[in-house]
């Protein structure tokens, strides 16, 4: 029987231990390679765009010589104004890496032994970096669409005599939010949150390509998508894939979402919701891709992001 991809060798291309082991020149230099890949590695400056600087020797800062100006490794980025060393900012992004279903900031927070202000701050930084590469992004191809609840809890009365549904609307507590996908066959997976299905269809509309083949369940507010694209139905009472429509990729995003909430966060608030479901959809998309190359892209994508406006100063407010 043929090994699971997880289980291979060809998943385990990055070492916990020597990114630990790393000294403080030995990670700048990663981040000067991983950050300027097009040019070696050669600083270059964020304001002017010019590649002529100065290394100060007393300070790990550079000085630009066409227009004076003097920036770090990490000057421009979502880690600019970092107050850890550059080497934990490494080993946050390749903890973060070998969490199947997440990472907690508590537990992330004991593991580099920060506070669990920093540690939370650092995690949806790292979140927001990923989720800016599919802010635009269309689905196009086979895409299938559909919705779960998260979120909301209300806790059951204690005499029997108490309890109502608390599946119906009536008997919710007003936080509960749907995350509703549109995930490509073999593609891409686009999260985004509602407070109700029918309200992503705008939303749908105008991320999903014209000549894309959408697949949903048999909700009626789905119906509006029939004028628009050509649709593919499944009534899950009777089976889970029928003549071609089929959402189990959709069931398999939600899925690590539920395990990541139970197993990871225990709790998602529903303002922090968009940033876990966008981290989850990464994950999923990525799940053939050995943790190293995870590793690099997250880094990647860190440096070319700019200054966050929502996380920087965030518990200053």
């Amino acid at each position: 029987m043929a090994q699971h991809f997880l289980l291979s060798a060809g998943a385990r291309t990055l070492s916990l231990a020597k990114v630990a082991r790393m000294s403080d020149d030995e990670a700048r230099d990663a981040f000067k390679q991983i950050r300027w890949a097009a040019t070696e590695g050669q600083p270059v400056c964020p304001q002017c765009g010019c590649c002529a600087s100065y290394a100060y020797k007393t300070r790990p800062l550079f000085k630009c010589q066409g227009c004076d100006h003097q920036y770090s490794v990490t000057s421009g980025t979502i880690f600019a104004g970092r107050k850890l060393p550059v080497r934990d900012y490494l080993l946050a992004i390749a903890i973060f890496v070998n969490s199947v279903k997440g990472h907690s900031a508590l537990q992330l927070s004991r593991e580099l032994y920060v506070q669990y202000k920093t540690a939370f701050v650092l995690s949806h930084k790292i979140r927001e970096a990923l989720a800016a590469e599919v802010e635009t992004m269309k689905a196009g191809g086979e895409v299938e669409v559909d919705g779960a609840y998260f979120g909301g809890y209300v806790k059951p009365s204690n005499y029997k005599e108490n309890r109502r549904d608390r599946r119906l609307a009536v008997n919710q507590n007003g936080k509960r939010r749907v995350v509703v996908i549109m995930r490509e066959r073999n593609g891409r997976t686009l999260p985004f949150v509602f407070k109700s299905e029918a309200e992503s269809l705008p939303t749908l509309e105008s991320r999903i390509d014209a000549s894309a083949t959408v697949h949903a369940d048999e909700a009626a507010h789905w119906d509006r998508l029939h004028a628009k694209f050509l649709t593919k139905r499944i009534n899950h009472e009777w089976a889970y894939s029928d003549e071609g429509a089929c959402m189990n990729q959709a069931e398999s995003f939600f899925s690590r979402l539920r395990r990541a909430e139970v197993g990871q966060h225990h709790h998602i608030a529903g303002a922090y919701l968009t940033a876990y479901s966008r981290e989850i959809a990464w994950r999923e998309d990525h799940r053939r891709v050995s943790n190293g190359e995870q590793y690099l892209m997250i880094a990647a994508a860190s440096l070319a992001h700019p200054v966050s406006r929502q996380w920087k100063g965030y518990w200053q407010r």
